[in-house]
Order: structure tokens, then C-alpha cells, then sequence
């Protein structure tokens, strides 16, 4: 039997230069969809995949990724003596329960692939999820959850994919596919971010992965690709041809937060996605449009 998957790493130690100077004192991961920061609707995705186990490989000036997983008890207390039920419900939601939330430090920005090394410790000899925070997916069933449904169908290792322009190839990782279904593509190889003209194919990576251990005997090496970074891609391309390894079509839609127009996109999404706010949200649209 293949081992479950009850761990998660989340890679939020980036300086989110992009959204300077709201980024100055809060981690670009805190940025609010609506009521939730990136990061808590990350968490929640992943609790709905019946993760376990969360690792988070911070940075400098993150303290309040820290606090924001805690229990405020002062808080806490407040709502409930004034009756505010439904925050203090909302509140403790976003509580991680204590020995279930972890932390490490990437000191040193040396990529994606140096991000997760750093968390090598914290998951051994298990299979683990990747969650980036910056790609935010609406959909029915989450796609952390879609994931781990293909895990147990096939094992080894999973990344969501979605099919972007061939022109926008050279900012992604990108599949060399030997054969496709149509919802699951078996991969042959991993390209970081080809040329146009030399991408195997147009299915790029987003930020959710499903990986096995031995992940971490290749980052071990510290190799430098792309940017002179140590890119993860190039540590998962070496599994190929030793474990399984395919690409999830996902259902639903991914939104890139990391773009300033991508996470205007995205709120507007999610509160259209809101029966609470959807008919109030669309009658404001109508003003601007």
C-alpha cells in the first residue's frame, strides 16, 4: 500500500516585490481575498484534501504568517463576552491545532527547490504536498483534493497543469508528455521555462504538487538552473524514469495572485463565488462596466 498523504509545505519566505509597498510590512501571503488571506485559503484547501501536517518555510518579517495560525485567546474571549459568535466562529477557523503547525526559515532566496529542501526535516520518509499561495484555484472540489484522488489511483508523483499560450512557455514549467487522457498526462520530462519554440508541449505547472521523498536526495545537490536559482523542476524531472509521474488536468480555474490584475481577478471571483455578497458585488459592477 502507497503511504497517504498527510504533510504539506507551503513556500512563503518570497519578498513579494510585485506588490510594493502594501508588501513592505505584511507578507504578500496575508494580502486578503475578501475576509481570508492567500495563505488561509491555501490552508483551507489543503485541510479539505485531509492534510494533516503543516510546514510553512518562512522568511524574515513573517511573524504575522506566525500569529495568524495561532489561537488569540484575548481575542477569542472578547467576541465571545460581546456575543459575536459568527467572527469568533471565523476566528477559530483559522486556528491550526497545536503540534500540527511547523515553521522553518529559508534564509537565503535561492529558489523554489532550495524553499522546499529547507523543509526536508519536518517531512522524512513521507509523501508530501507543494501548495503556493499565489495560485489561488476556484472550483467545485478543491484541487488539492483532485490531486490526491489521482495520487491514489496511480502513486508517485503529481503536479496540477493547465494549458497556457506557447508564447507565455518561457515563464513556466513545462511538461514533455508521452502519453495523455485527457485529465491525466504521463510525463517523459520537465522543462524550467523553455523558449516558445523549444517547449515539448504548452501544459504548464501551477503551484500544486504531490511529491515522494526521495525528492530531497536531488535538491541535496544544490544544483543551480534557471535565474541561478535551484529550481524544483529540475530536481522532479530526475524522478522520471525511477517513479510515476504525471500531470493533473484539474477542474476549475486558476487564478495568478502573484499579478496585480490576477489578484483584482481573483477577489472578484471568489466574492461572486459568495452567496453573501454576489448579488450586492454584481450591482456594484454594474456601475463601473
Amino acid at each position: 500500500m502507497r503511504k497517504p498523504v498527510r504533510k504539506v509545505v507551503f513556500p512563503v519566505a518570497g519578498l513579494g516585490t510585485r506588490f510594493l509597498p502594501a508588501t513592505k510590512a505584511i507578507p504578500k501571503e496575508m494580502l486578503p481575498l475578501v475576509d481570508r488571506p492567500l495563505l488561509q485559503h491555501a490552508v483551507e484547501e489543503a485541510r479539505a484534501a485531509g492534510i494533516e501536517d503543516f510546514v510553512f518555510v518562512t522568511g524574515r518579517s513573517k511573524r504575522a504568517i506566525e500569529d495568524h495560525f495561532d489561537a488569540d485567546t484575548e481575542l477569542n474571549r472578547t467576541l465571545e463576552e460581546r456575543g459575536k459568535m459568527d467572527a469568533l466562529e471565523e476566528v477559530r477557523h483559522s486556528e491550526i491545532a497545536p503540534g500540527r503547525c511547523f515553521y522553518t526559515r529559508q534564509q537565503v532566496p535561492l529558489g523554489l527547490g532550495h524553499a522546499v529542501w529547507c523543509a526536508r526535516a519536518l517531512i522524512g520518509n513521507d509523501p508530501f504536498a507543494i501548495v503556493l499561495p499565489d495560485d489561488f484555484v476556484q472550483g467545485k472540489t478543491p484541487c488539492l483534493k483532485q490531486m490526491v484522488e489521482a495520487y491514489e489511483e496511480v502513486g508517485g508523483n503529481i503536479v496540477a497543469v493547465v494549458d497556457v499560450p506557447r508564447e507565455r512557455t518561457s515563464s513556466y514549467g513545462i511538461l514533455d508528455v508521452e502519453k495523455d487522457d485527457g485529465r491525466l498526462a504521463t510525463v517523459r520530462g520537465l522543462v524550467e521555462k523553455p523558449k516558445p519554440e523549444e517547449a515539448p508541449s504548452t501544459l504548464s505547472i501551477i503551484g500544486r504538487y504531490i511529491l515522494q521523498p526521495e525528492i530531497f536526495d536531488h535538491l541535496e545537490k544544490q544544483q543551480r538552473g534557471a535565474g541561478n536559482e535551484i529550481q524544483l523542476t529540475d530536481a522532479m524531472a530526475k524522478l522520471i524514469g525511477n517513479q510515476p509521474f504525471h500531470g493533473l488536468r484539474f477542474e476549475g480555474t486558476r487564478y495568478d495572485c502573484g499579478d496585480k490584475v490576477g489578484f483584482i481577478e481573483a477577489t472578484l471571483a471568489h466574492a461572486l463565488n459568495r452567496p453573501d455578497m454576489a448579488d450586492k458585488v454584481r450591482a456594484m459592477l454594474r456601475k463601473y462596466c
